[in-house]
């Protein structure tokens, strides 16, 4: 398994839960401009009001192309996501903290959906930003240590940009004592419908039974 924490000094973890904080708000922020916009001709979301989780937006927005490569080396693109209710998480394999609580977190709202025909089934989609250090398959296995039903997938620096933009997240690498360097990234997840259109956004604190509940009442209601 993938370790879960960096060694380091307490200086380097302050400044790495600072920079995380930074990212994560600064990710929320640049969500909530890239949902603002709706594109023109898109249709109305119909987004239950009441959702516990899920920060649901009142229009949908179709998103840009963009390409990744899975943990079994398969392309992946929006129309691999059609079909299912999809959440969209940024991390990387060596992050300390956000990246395994949130897995930690996704894996018991997982659990709670097993019992949902596969068909309907809400999927996680993990995609790392460090694209030096893991690959497709070092993405995978690090996911899949949290629930085997994950999807993992990174890719080159400029397609794994476009689909950060597309995502409406932000990422970026931050220099460490030593030539090391971590990655600040958006803590927000995003949340796609059947159509791969972004609807909403999951935002820290997580809270899994009330993200198990929306996601399995969305994908009832909203197939």
């Amino acid at each position: 398994m993938p370790a879960l924490a960096r060694r380091g000094f307490a200086s380097r973890s302050t400044l790495l839960v600072v920079c995380a904080a930074f990212a994560a708000g600064l990710g929320f922020y640049l969500a909530e401009r890239h949902f603002a916009a709706p594109r023109a001709g898109v249709a109305a979301a119909s987004m239950p009001a009441d959702l516990r989780a899920v920060r649901a937006f009142p229009t949908p927005r179709v998103i840009d192309d963009w390409r990744l490569t899975r943990a079994d080396g398969k392309a992946i693109g929006p129309a691999d996501l059609r079909g299912r209710w999809t959440v969209v998480f940024l991390g990387f394999t060596h992050c300390p903290d956000v990246c395994p609580t949130t897995l930690a977190q996704m894996a018991k709202a997982q659990a709670q959906w097993a019992p949902l025909p596969e068909a309907r089934r809400p999927r996680l989609l993990f995609v790392s930003v460090d694209p030096d250090r893991d690959t497709p398959k070092s993405t995978g296995e690090y996911a899949h240590f949290f629930h085997p039903d994950t999807w993992a997938a990174t890719a080159a620096p400029a397609p794994l940009a476009r689909f950060a933009g597309a995502m409406g997240l932000v990422y970026m690498k931050v220099p460490l004592d030593g030539g090391d360097y971590s990655m600040d990234h958006s803590a927000t997840m995003v949340v796609l419908d059947p159509q791969a259109r972004q609807v909403g956004l999951i935002s820290p604190p997580l809270d899994a039974d009330a993200i198990a509940a929306d996601l399995a009442r969305l994908a009832k209601e909203r197939p």
